[in-house]
């Protein structure tokens, strides 16, 4: 077991013993499924009652940072999923009101280099993921949801195939909130799906030729005409990108 913890020098309240767990999960000293003390033994470690520990734990559990293990009241270290990491994310920037171009406009920053990085590093198991990513799209697009989740899809396969575990977390927000504008887009443009589906197929290529310069000059072309498509649709760009429900 780690170092234990000191009582806090003042009356703390149960965000500031959150603060301190916190940092000792963030620093590494708590390491993922460690166990932490029971909810007496912190409440004596910090010099305060159990309910303010009991409180600090839960806001610590909210924010996926603790989980309690199978079959005990113990709590544990845990890693936060992507999609939970992505779902924060996502309602900061709703609730900061962000616009259709601004999230557009990191899609653009974003995926180019994410792709070349793809035809560079991607492995035959990422590969194999983008071409049924593909072939998903191409067999499934009729709706507007199917082509939106295919959409998707084909983003996360280049993501992940880069190797940068960095992409997936800031991409998947940005995906999620751009949906609501997609299916509208797609449904109001029919020539939008075939386009899409082409483009596709061009980036798959240059990935599974390891060519990188390529795969970036068509996933720019790519996210371009994402664009184009919602002009065309008169949806403003200058308007809040809707929150997913």
């Amino acid at each position: 077991m780690s170092l234990p913890f000191s009582p806090l020098p003042f009356a703390p309240g149960y965000r500031r013993i959150a603060s301190e767990i916190a940092a000792r999960i963030l620093d590494r000293t708590l390491k993922i499924g460690e166990s932490l003390p029971s909810e007496v033994d912190l409440a004596a470690q910090f010099a305060v009652n159990r309910g303010t520990v009991r409180e600090a734990l839960r806001e610590l559990e909210s924010a996926h940072l603790l989980a309690r293990r199978r079959g005990t009241k113990r709590m544990v270290v845990v890693r936060p999923a992507a999609n939970q990491v992505a779902d924060r994310l996502r309602h900061a920037l709703a609730l900061n009101e962000v616009t259709i171009r601004e999230v557009w406009s990191m899609l653009e920053v974003l995926e180019p280099p994410a792709a070349q990085a793809a035809a560079e590093a991607r492995t035959p198991a990422a590969l194999g993921r983008i071409e049924s990513a593909v072939r998903r799209y191409r067999e499934d697009h009729a709706s507007a949801q199917a082509a939106v989740e295919g959409v998707a899809e084909f983003f996360r396969a280049i993501a992940a195939a880069s190797g940068n575990r960095v992409l997936p977390l800031m991409q998947e927000p940005l995906l999620r909130l751009l949906a609501a504008a997609l299916a509208v887009m797609i449904d109001a443009a029919p020539p939008a799906r075939a386009r899409i589906g082409a483009a596709q197929q061009r980036i798959l290529e240059a990935i599974a030729a390891a060519d990188g310069a390529t795969a970036k000059d068509w996933m720019a072309k790519h996210v371009r005409d994402f664009r184009r498509g919602f002009e065309l649709c008169g949806i403003d760009l200058d308007t809040a990108v809707p929150n997913e429900r």
